[in-house]
């Protein structure tokens, strides 16, 4: 067992609104951080995070994350092989509770020879994610809050994001014809909350829109969906995007045939206080997936 409180902890930041503002609370809570910036690509830089530890294994806070502090008292069992740990965040704007923007931990061997996103080795898995490789664990847990809703368009990009990736299935795109079959029950959850809460969080519909514009584009497009990974070309989409949100949205509901609702503020508030309170931690290295299958019976 390892105190996590005895690894290193990198804050990992790029082009976020509030990094400055939330390195300061971070520096507070974990006064042993240490700060990466401005490394593009996201393989490149948890390469360069796994650089800047002087440990093994090390916690990563993403530039948009305010931990929660209960985090850095908890012991890690260490497993035998590299690998890497991603809690879930509870998400300010829709109130999911899943991975994306999550605490994580990564052993630095793990890191230096992962090949994703713009360092893919060309396995579809690989090319627009982490979360593949059999050594890479979604815990169960909930660890602090992510805030993608910095400024209109990170709220924007960050729905644009997972409106892409939770259409894919392991990487891949499937056809209109395989689209809710293919497309896994909990991701499809996820994204229909993408695409409909929100109204009661600053930038909650620059979010929403975000998402809707992103399942468009990768299902009812020939884009090349695996550009998700490069930020440059998402700002270009953005700038040309001439979709409301309710235009998207409409077509998505005629096409795909998904409820696109667009709670309102009082709706969204009334979502997300039920939703939150569905939740119930459990010890701090228990994995999603054996919660699922306990609780599922498989």
């Amino acid at each position: 067992m390892i105190d996590v409180a005895d690894m290193d902890t990198i804050y990992l930041t790029f082009d976020e609104p509030k990094k400055e503002e939330f390195w300061v609370e971070i520096q507070n809570m974990v006064p042993w951080a240490v700060r990466v910036d401005g490394v593009k690509g996201s393989d490149a830089a948890h390469k360069a995070a796994a650089e800047a530890s002087t440990t093994d294994w090390f916690v990563l806070i993403d530039g948009d994350h305010i931990p929660g502090p209960d985090f850095f008292n908890q012991q890690f069992e260490e497993p035998d092989v590299p690998s890497a740990y991603r809690w879930k965040a509870h998400n300010a704007v829709n109130g999911l509770m899943y991975g994306n923007g999550g605490i994580s931990i990564w052993h630095k061997d793990f890191v230096m020879n992962m090949r994703t996103h713009e360092n893919s080795d060309g396995k579809d898995e690989n090319n627009v994610e982490f979360c593949f490789d059999p050594n890479y664990h979604a815990m169960w847990n909930v660890y602090g809050t992510t805030h993608p809703n910095g400024d209109a368009y990170h709220a924007w990009r960050a729905g644009f994001r997972e409106g892409v990736k939770m259409c894919l299935n392991k990487g891949v795109k499937p056809s209109l014809e395989q689209f809710e079959e293919m497309v896994h029950n909990k991701n499809l959850d996820n994204l229909l909350v993408w695409m409909n809460v929100g109204g009661d969080a600053e930038y909650g519909f620059e979010a929403m829109e975000g998402a809707r514009v992103g399942t468009y584009m990768t299902m009812l497009t020939d884009w090349d969906y695996t550009e998700v990974q490069d930020f440059s070309k998402i700002q270009q989409i953005h700038d040309d995007n001439e979709l409301g949100v309710d235009d998207v949205g409409e077509i998505l509901s005629k096409r795909l045939g998904l409820p696109i609702l667009g709670f309102h503020r009082e709706q969204s508030k009334f979502f997300k206080h039920f939703y939150r309170k569905t939740h119930q931690q459990l010890d701090f290295m228990s994995k999603e997936i054996d919660v699922i299958r306990k609780r599922e019976g498989w």
